[in-house]
This record gives C-alpha cells, sequence and structure tokens, in this order.
C-alpha cells in the first residue's frame, strides 16, 4: 500500500523527517481513520507539506497502534516515544489527552524526491492522510 502524509508546515516536520531527526511519524485521533488498521511494514509513505507537492518518501518499518488512551497510556507513548516522535517538550497537553487512538509508524529509508503534485479528490480537503493502492493514481 501507498500513503501521503501531509503535515503542518509551520512545525517543519519535513524537514526533521528528512534530517533524521524525526524517525516516528504520529497520528493522534479521537476517532479511528487512515491510516488506522490500513498501513503495515513494508508500505511506502509520501510526505508533502500543506499546500505543497510531495518531496520525500519512506518505508514502514514497524507500526504500533494504541486506543483507549487515558493519562497515563499518553504520559508512557511520550516518555518512551517523544523523542523519535520530534516531540522536544516531553509534557503531554490537553490535546494528546483528548485523543482516543495514537498510531506510531516507524520510518526507514527516508530519502528526498522528484516533486510532485497530487489530486486529493474523492479524499476531502482536510484529510491529512491518504491510503491508496497506488501513488500513480493520484500524480498529477
Amino acid at each position: 500500500m501507498d500513503h501521503v502524509a501531509i503535515l503542518d508546515k509551520k512545525r517543519k516536520l519535513l524537514d526533521r523527517i528528512i534530517s533524521g531527526e524525526k524517525t516516528i511519524e504520529s497520528r493522534w485521533y479521537k476517532h479511528r481513520r487512515a491510516p488506522w488498521n490500513a498501513i503495515s511494514r513494508g508500505d511506502t509513505i509520501y510526505f508533502k507539506d500543506c499546500g505543497e507537492p510531495v518531496t520525500a518518501k519512506a518505508s514502514v518499518k514497524d507500526v504500533l497502534f494504541f486506543d483507549r488512551l487515558d493519562k497515563t497510556k499518553v504520559s508512557m507513548i511520550l516518555k518512551k516515544y517523544g523523542k523519535a516522535i520530534g516531540f522536544t517538550n516531553l509534557e503531554y497537553t490537553d490535546y494528546y489527552i483528548g485523543r482516543n487512538y495514537c498510531i506510531l509508524v516507524f520510518l526507514e529509508d527516508v530519502k528526498g524526491i522528484e516533486p510532485f503534485n497530487i489530486d486529493k479528490t474523492g479524499y476531502g480537503n482536510a484529510n491529512a492522510w491518504l491510503t491508496l493502492k497506488d501513488i500513480g493514481k493520484i500524480k498529477k
């Protein structure tokens, strides 16, 4: 499977993934959504900043799924994986405490690629993660 992760440009997450500082992509949700149970070892993730073309890709080394999050679980996740996720301050916030699901995607073979745009038609404008069989189907 192929995936497109759309990142917050202001937080410079893409730069941190490419540099190797951020080795885990995390997604925190109130409700189950992609890529919950739709991503696995060996999949490819394409990365793009919001409003920009896709410029990097990585292979999925491993995935962990956490549900029924509470303050204790959130604290454990952030303490154990926070640095690799890219958190500089490991104090948990209300944002993470209010989430019920967490997906940790361990990255390997991260590399910059020739930039390309995608057509998100049918995936929703606000959707920050796309899961599809072949990236070629949405490449412009």
